[in-house]
């Protein structure tokens, strides 16, 4: 990565690795059809319009800075060494090339005061003292920096080859795409692709400057005259009286925050991906777009790899296996719910079946609520107000109701329908109800975005002094139900946000106590390191996030624990604390129903929710809650969960173990193969006890030939196929192959069907992934 910036551009990758044969005939068809003209000329007239105006508030804005004091500042490294420069002159660039130009090429962009939100433009003046940081396209912001960089380019690219009015052109978390309305109302082809490689190609050559410029609000809505879509953004976006930043490289200029990296010939290697149509703004009643999804990176080997890592996910897409193996389906019919089916409902009521264990063991009691409430309920958990788009709404009897999108007001109903007394506390309530959430139909993807979906949801109402014990016991939860899946993670503290709910003291006592448990699981056996996230906490209350790690190393977000100060005042929950007395006084009276709690003004309940437009202070802003009865307390809610959406959780599996489950997850565990027709009674037999033993189990009594059927079922993945001829109806056996063990493949020595299904149902009830059938040569190297 060195001499990746300052290699001559002969080095630039367009497309990736260099094509087989076969990708070169099957492109030539596509190279036919871009046959002609690859980009516009003359260029469309709003290029030079757009560079016209440009550079006039350029060189006001370099006449203004060159007025500007210059004093003498202090630039601190990561590494304690104090660097001496100059406001309004001196760059991150500077102070990286002066520690190495290796440093230099490496960097993408600067990050200030350890401020993820203060990234700085590499070749932008510092304009006060500051910490500095360097990143590199190994870092997360570095890469998204990167990515938006070439989205840019892509952008450039567009407008040379189409002339088209561009909309949004944001990094994601693999690449970058942009959006764009072609003249016409036209599509953009597959036989695109190629030209705009080849422009892309002559704008890394070029090294084009990334230029930032300040630009007023009227001088925007001047400058993007001809482009409804960013006229659009300018009037709705950018108040009125005030400005905003943009970028120049080369003849593209776009509406932007930045930052950027240096120049264009930092993109070494550049892949687009797919194109595909989309909607302005999301909404099927606006305008139809055309979008282009991109990749780069700063050198080709990780071009390579990164196409290698694709052609591995290909081949684990949960849409792919899951019609393979029959798992689930969805209809026209009903948009964005699963439908399982036989074989993926069984891995479905496994993982549900696992995680009820859990909660046996640890306490928890599971309960069952309603699927649809009315909308006073909702009004006082917030949701109404901030999340009422997202749910399905519909008339009854003249009220407005909703299909619930989340438990947690449910089982808010629940602790206040009873007393509460202090060592009644922890209670853990569990619900897999059915949850909806109107999903936008663009957004719905496989199983990872659903519409209807269950979760593994809990909400634990405690102590504040419990808050400790109960999170070490989730972590515990969570090493154990990740670890026996083969996954990692990753956790995250967030903090107290700038817009908050409770008192100072309460949060900083409930972040103190969530860095404790941190502390102690990472110092434990099998503990994972933490890190800090400052100010991202949800408005009621400091959280951890978890990212789960798979077999390919993505992230995934499944798990979330999240203290919640303000549901139990909008509800108006308590218990009985210890100091009460226990006269017959109001606190024996049953706690006022959340029902009959009356609520203005109120806020949302999770993460799920918008964050109030307002800053904290404790004040309840025109809420009227019950008052705290005397001798009581409020709790602290836990709001947890460890797979999160079970349908989600489901697609993540399936690509987790490329549907190759393990036996005590598999809808597929046993097949019993006859050698010959006369076999099949006793197959049948074989079948039948293994059933009884509640094991999936099927026989392939076709006609096909015995290698045939071996294969067919080690393709279905089987987990274990039993061979079964003469002499094992004679000595009631079977003769065992292992799908996850090549040596047991052979003809090996038959095993008694008694103690097969022994070690089959001990397997299962281990949840192991061991081989309870070892071959004869290991069993003989065991011997020796």
């Amino acid at each position: 990565m060195a001499d990746a910036g300052s290699g001559d551009v002969k080095k630039v990758v367009v497309g990736g690795q260099k094509p087989t044969k076969k990708e070169k005939k099957s492109k030539a068809g596509s190279d036919a059809a871009s046959a002609g003209p690859v980009e516009m000329n003359p260029p469309p007239d709003f290029l030079k319009t757009r560079l016209d105006l440009f550079d006039r508030l350029k060189k006001k804005y370099d006449d203004d800075v060159a007025k500007r004091p210059r004093e003498q500042i202090t630039i601190t490294l990561p590494d304690g060494s104090i660097k001496v420069g100059t406001s309004w002159e001196t760059t991150p660039g500077e102070i990286a090339k002066g520690v190495s130009n290796s440093l230099y090429k490496r960097s993408v962009v600067a990050r200030l005061d350890g401020d993820k939100n203060r990234l700085w433009d590499l070749d932008r003046p510092l304009e006060q003292s500051c910490k500095l940081e360097l990143l590199t396209f190994d870092d997360d912001q570095g890469k998204q920096v990167f990515w938006h960089s070439s989205a840019h380019i892509l952008g450039e690219a567009c407008e040379r080859r189409f002339g088209c009015s561009l909309c949004i052109g944001p990094p994601i978390d693999d690449g970058f795409y942009y959006e764009m309305a072609l003249p016409g109302g036209a599509a953009v082809q597959q036989s695109d692709w190629t030209p705009l490689e080849r422009i892309v190609t002559d704008i890394v050559k070029d090294r084009q400057r990334f230029e930032r410029l300040e630009v007023t609000k009227q001088d925007l809505l001047d400058m993007f005259s001809y482009n409804k879509y960013k006229q659009y953004i300018i009037s709705t976006k950018i108040p009125d009286g005030t400005s905003t930043t943009i970028y120049r490289n080369g003849p593209l200029i776009d509406l932007c925050r930045g930052p950027h990296v240096p120049d264009t010939g930092r993109i070494e290697a550049f892949s687009i991906m797919k194109n595909s149509a989309s909607y302005w703004l999301g909404s099927q009643e606006n305008d139809s777009l055309q979008r282009i999804y991109g990749v780069s990176f700063p050198d080709k080997k990780k071009m390579v790899e990164h196409k290698k890592f694709l052609e591995e996910a290909a081949k684990r897409d949960h849409r792919k296996l899951g019609k393979e193996q029959e798992l689930f389906m969805f209809h026209e019919l009903s948009p964005g719910s699963a439908f399982f089916l036989p074989h993926g409902t069984r891995i479905y009521n496994t993982l549900l079946e696992y995680l009820r264990d859990q909660y046996h063991k640890r306490d928890y009691q599971e309960v069952i609520t309603p699927n649809i409430f009315n909308s006073e309920l909702w009004k006082i958990s917030g949701h109404w107000e901030y999340y009422q788009e997202d749910m399905f709404v519909m008339d009854l009897e003249k009220e407005k109701w909703g299909l619930k999108p989340m438990n947690c007001p449910a089982h808010f109903l629940m602790f206040g329908h009873s007393p509460r007394v202090y060592n009644q506390l922890p209670l853990r309530f569990a619900d897999f109800g059915v949850l909806h959430r109107n999903e936008a139909s663009g957004a719905l993807s496989g199983l990872t975005r659903v519409r209807r979906f269950q979760q593994d949801d809990s909400h634990i109402f405690c102590r504040l002094d419990q808050v400790t014990a109960e999170i070490s016991d989730l972590f515990d939860f969570l090493s154990e139900m990740y670890g026996l899946l083969g996954f990692t993670f990753k956790l995250q503290l967030s903090t107290r946000p700038e817009k908050f709910m409770g008192q100072i003291e309460t949060w900083d006592k409930a972040e103190s106590m969530l860095k404790e448990a941190l502390d102690g699981f990472a110092a434990g056996p099998g503990g994972v390191s933490w890190t800090l996230n400052e100010g991202d906490g949800a408005f009621y209350g400091p959280k951890i996030d978890i990212k789960i790690l798979d077999c390919l190393n993505r992230e995934w977000q499944c798990a979330t624990i999240q203290l919640d100060f303000m549901g139990p005042e909008n509800f108006g929950l308590e218990y009985i604390t210890s100091e009460a007395q226990p006269t017959k006084t109001k606190q024996e009276e049953p706690a006022v129903p959340a029902a009959d709690v009356k609520i203005k003004d109120a806020q949302p309940l999770d993460a799920d929710s918008a964050n109030p437009n307002t800053s904290d202070s404790g004040a309840k802003r025109g809420r009227v809650i019950k008052p705290l009865s005397p001798g009581c307390a409020r709790p602290v809610i836990i709001h947890r969960a460890m797979a999160g959406s079970i349908e989600r959780f489901m697609g993540i599996l399936i690509e987790h173990f490329a549907g190759k489950w393990p036996f005590w997850l598999s809808p597929r565990q046993v097949m019993v193969i006859p050698v010959g027709m006369g076999f099949v009674p006793y197959a049948q037999e074989v079948k039948e006890i293994l059933k009884q033993a509640r094991i999936f189990v099927d026989i392939d009594t076709t006609g096909n030939t015995l290698p045939k059927k071996v294969r067919n079922a080690q393709l279905a993945q089987y987990n274990f196929v039993f061979v079964v001829g003469d002499e094992e109806m004679r000595g009631r056996q079977v003769n065992v192959r292992y799908r996850d063990d090549t040596s047991t493949q052979d003809r090996g020595k038959p095993v008694l069907l008694e103690e097969v299904v022994g070690k089959l149902q001990k397997l299962r009830a281990d949840r192991g992934s061991y081989n309870p059938f070892p071959s004869s040569k290991e069993t003989d190297k065991n011997v020796a």
